[in-house]
Order: structure tokens, then C-alpha cells, then sequence
């Protein structure tokens, strides 16, 4: 399949090793939100924290589309969302303002995945939320937070309130707004992602048919006691799977290493 990236020169040799890898990461989880239809157009983030940077994050360039972004073509830029290189590209700094809240407060949170998809804005507007009606639900039930809806996320103000909401869990469900999950890597967040956008979409099937079956309360808290062991939890969240997920997209459009 041939290409359908904005043609830039590779950063790869301008870059340290450790942050050209975290940007053919990020590439690759943009253009696995596109593959899973998850994109929302233009409208929303997926941003990284560059190692040994300090407080620098790559996010994507504003107007490119989430399957057209490469390593190189992310943009450098500080807290307050400024670019810190001569990137040709613009940024949208308004949409960094959930993503900087959270970076800033969750140092473990390198990755930050911020999505608007129809099934998950569907239950984000249910007063229940999320229900345990589907195993899938029961490894995000486990770390899962709710932020009311305020409006467009564009204030200051609302940072603190986002990142109380937060705490320490891995998803979030932003009310009449939208899914975000986060990660210390980018295969961490994409597959928080992947279960949370998946729990969505079955809840939204399933309330279209008969009467719900609700996990019980006992299952839920051993099934949450079995997910939290240990030995379970060996390596990194996400880890058996990102080396399948790049080359799928490898098979798809390698472009995003570029």
C-alpha cells in the first residue's frame, strides 16, 4: 500500500534514541486509533512526555490526520503548548489543556490518549456510566474515574478538578465528552484504550437488546483480585500485544517509523 504521509525529513538523526523511539511509538497509536475508527477528525490528542526532556511533550501536528502523522512530522512543544522546534506544522494548543493537566500531575502518565468516539461519548452521557455487564468491563471498572462535563476543556480552572477526578486510574470517562486513558507507555494506553472503547461499545449493543445481566458484586471483586495478582501483572500493561499491533500496521503503511 502506498503511502498517504506528508513527505519531512527524517528527525531520527537530530533526536536522542530514546525520544526518536517514543515518537515512532506515538505515530504508531495514531495510526491505530485511525485503523480502529476511533479518530474524530482532527479534534482530539494523543501526546507523549520526551524522555530526559524534562517537561517537553510531542503532540500531533494540527490538520494532519491521525493516519498521516509519522515520527517526524510530531511537534515538540512545552506546557503551555508553544513549539520548542521549527516544526512547519501548527499546534492546537487549546486541545493540550486536559493533556498538560495531567502530565504535569501523574508523572507515570508518559502517554496521554484522549479520544471522542460514538460509543464512548454514548455512555458518557448515561448517569450509570460504565456497567459491569461484560468481562471486558471488569478490567476497567478496576481503574476507572469520572469527570463531570464543563464545557469545552479550555480553562485552567478546570485542571485540578480533571486531575482529582483522575486520581490514580488508568481511565477516565470525561461526562458528555468523551474516553481518556493513560499509560507509561504507549502500549499501556492504547490497550486501556482499546478495553474501554470495547466495554463502550458492547453496553451500547447490549442496551438495544433484552434485559441486561449485571455482573455481581462478589464476581467483580474477585475478578478485580485475580487481574491485581502479581504474577498476573508481570511486565508491562499491553506489552504481548504492541509487537503484533506494529506490524499490523507494518502490513497497512510502515510510513509512521519515518
Amino acid at each position: 500500500m502506498s503511502s498517504t504521509t506528508v513527505s519531512l525529513p527524517s528527525l531520527e538523526d537530530k533526536v536522542s534514541p530514546e525520544e526518536w523511539a517514543v515518537r515512532v511509538d506515538l505515530a504508531a497509536c495514531y495510526r491505530l486509533v485511525a485503523h480502529y475508527g476511533w479518530e474524530d477528525l482532527v479534534y482530539t490528542h494523543i501526546t507523549a512526555r520526551v524522555p530526559g526532556a524534562g517537561e517537553q511533550f510531542l503532540i500531533n501536528p494540527y490538520g494532519m490526520f491521525f493516519d498521516e502523522i509519522t515520527a517526524s512530522s510530531l511537534v515538540k512543544i512545552d506546557t503551555e503548548g508553544r513549539k520548542l522546534d521549527d516544526s512547519p506544522f501548527p499546534v492546537n494548543p487549546a486541545g493540550f489543556v486536559i493533556h498538560s493537566a495531567i502530565h504535569a500531575a501523574r508523572h507515570d502518565a508518559l502517554f496521554v490518549l484522549h479520544t471522542h468516539t460514538a460509543n464512548g461519548i454514548a455512555v458518557a452521557a448515561q448517569r450509570a456510566g460504565l456497567l459491569p455487564i461484560s468481562q471486558h468491563s471488569l478490567s476497567v471498572l478496576s481503574s476507572l474515574g469520572y469527570h463531570d462535563f464543563e464545557g469545552p476543556a479550555l480553562r485552567d480552572d478546570e485542571k485540578p478538578r480533571l486531575v482529582a477526578d483522575l486520581g490514580d486510574h488508568r481511565h477516565l470517562i470525561l461526562r458528555n465528552h468523551g474516553l481518556l486513558t493513560v499509560g507509561e507507555t504507549a502500549a499501556e494506553a492504547f490497550l486501556s484504550m482499546y478495553y474501554l472503547e470495547t466495554s463502550c461499545a458492547i453496553q451500547v449493543k447490549a442496551q438495544a437488546g433484552g434485559e441486561l445481566i449485571v455482573v455481581p458484586k462478589d464476581i467483580i471483586e474477585s475478578s478485580y483480585a485475580q487481574m491485581m495478582n502479581p504474577n498476573r501483572m508481570r511486565g508491562s500493561r499491553g506489552a504481548p500485544v504492541w509487537p503484533g499491533l506494529l506490524r499490523r500496521l507494518d502490513r497497512i503503511d510502515a510510513s509512521y517509523r519515518n
